[in-house]
């Protein structure tokens, strides 16, 4: 059976993934930049939300890369006692070089604060250097899962690369394939690939959205509707 995890940056989000029949939400803000930390409001209402979905927390203070400084990273650290703290059941993570090599120092640090809480590796993975390496790190580390699509902007375009790292996972740690899934496609991503764990933000790109003159549309918000064809395709 396929696990559904879904991208939510509201409340609305997270009920209509429940009533969907998700059985996770990646809790985020600003979607339209990849996600960044949710409030501390946001996560207390997730959880008030969740019944028998898991919640995970993204820990991430910025946009553009993952190349972090000390102090950002001390930033991360405390966001994860915050989500600890609220009832969060895991959070997801990643932090490289600029080279991109896995930043083993700053990993660390935030698995330390993460200790018991379950643990995805965002899609910096899809930016590394050396991705087969860095699963193997990321096996050691103790991480249970890698969001990622392929290495490419979407899971469908990097379906071949998803069943690599499938393999070569070997059951090791769960590679969670991301970006782009929809009704449509899921079937195909889930045969070829032979992933059992699914993440979408399950939105109607048709669907229309509020605008704000001065700040621009509101994001798409998750459909109830297309969660449940997830799960249930």
């Amino acid at each position: 059976m396929r696990t559904i995890e879904i991208c939510c940056g509201s409340i609305a989000d997270v009920k209509a993934a429940r009533y969907g029949g998700a059985a996770r939400v990646e809790l985020c803000e600003a979607t339209e930049i990849g996600g960044l930390t949710p409030s501390a409001g946001l996560i207390a209402g997730a959880i008030r939300e969740r019944e028998g979905m898991k919640v995970h927390v993204l820990i991430r203070p910025r946009g553009c890369d993952f190349v972090y400084t000390p102090e950002e990273v001390s930033v991360m650290e405390a966001d994860i006692a915050a989500a600890r703290m609220a009832g969060a059941d895991g959070v997801v993570i990643g932090a490289l070089t600029s080279d991109g090599e896995l930043d083993l120092p700053a990993m660390k640090r935030m698995l330390r604060q993460a200790e018991g809480m379950s643990v995805t590796f965002h899609r910096a993975f899809d930016v590394c250097a050396r991705p087969l390496e860095v699963i193997d790190r990321l096996c050691e580390l103790g991480v249970d899962r890698i969001l990622t699509s392929g290495h490419e902007e979407t899971a469908m375009q990097g379906v071949e690369n998803l069943a690599d790292y499938v393999k070569h996972a070997a059951g090791r740690i769960i590679i969670l394939p991301g970006s782009g899934i929809n009704p449509m496609n899921i079937d195909d991503i889930e045969r070829i690939t032979g992933a059992r764990e699914f993440h979408s933000t399950a939105t109607d790109k048709k669907a229309l959205r509020r605008v704000c003159a001065l700040f621009g549309p509101m994001p798409p918000a998750t459909s109830e509707e297309i969660v449940r064809k997830l799960v249930n395709n």
